[in-house]
């Protein structure tokens, strides 16, 4: 999730959006990134995020923290399977995520926090992550945002995307990665 799969309706309101996400642990992410530029995917940058995880009741919520300028709250709703799996979420850009975590656990509590370094690359629709998580290792992660195709052609993206990645007989992770550190303590 990022910027690029913010959605505002045309009067301001977000709206709820919805991906397909894949997530398998990746001994080498060197190879996996030279597999997406061989499939032309772009790389679009390393990423530092810090995301704070909070109680909530209807729905996971965490605050990304990206160390220096604006963050982003968001709420999402995902099954804890393994495979391909929807995601519904809904971003709210935070210009001081330092206060508004502060605010919010003050308020909340704090479930816990994952610290990571992303190299994403971007092909189509489809957000290739490529994760080493500060006490869990590395993963890739596939997200293909379904704006305007249908679900079906979104899922047949990803499917391509992780066939040219070789993810077929890497390790499938159906939990968050704030749920595998909490296994892991």
């Amino acid at each position: 999730m990022g910027q690029e799969s913010v959605g505002r309706s045309p009067n301001g309101v977000y709206k709820r959006m919805r991906n397909l996400e894949l997530k398998c642990r990746c001994p080498n992410l060197e190879a996996a990134r030279e597999r997406a530029e061989r499939l032309g995917a772009r790389d679009a940058g390393l990423l530092r995020q810090e995301d704070t995880f909070f109680p909530a009741p209807l729905a996971r919520l965490k605050l990304r923290d990206p160390g220096e300028g604006p963050g982003e709250l968001i709420v999402y709703h995902r099954p804890d399977e393994t495979g391909i799996r929807g995601s519904d979420y809904l971003i709210y850009p935070a210009a001081d995520p330092q206060s508004l975590a502060c605010v919010l656990r003050e308020a909340l509590g704090e479930v816990g926090r994952v610290v990571k370094r992303r190299r994403l690359l971007l092909y189509q629709h489809t957000r290739i992550h490529l994760d080493e998580v500060e006490g869990l290792g590395t993963f890739v992660e596939l997200e293909t945002v379904i704006t305007d195709q249908p679900e079906e052609a979104a899922r047949a993206e990803l499917e391509r995307v992780a066939a040219a990645l070789e993810l077929e007989n890497a390790e499938p992770v159906a939990e968050a990665y704030v749920d595998l550190l909490h296994a892991v303590r």
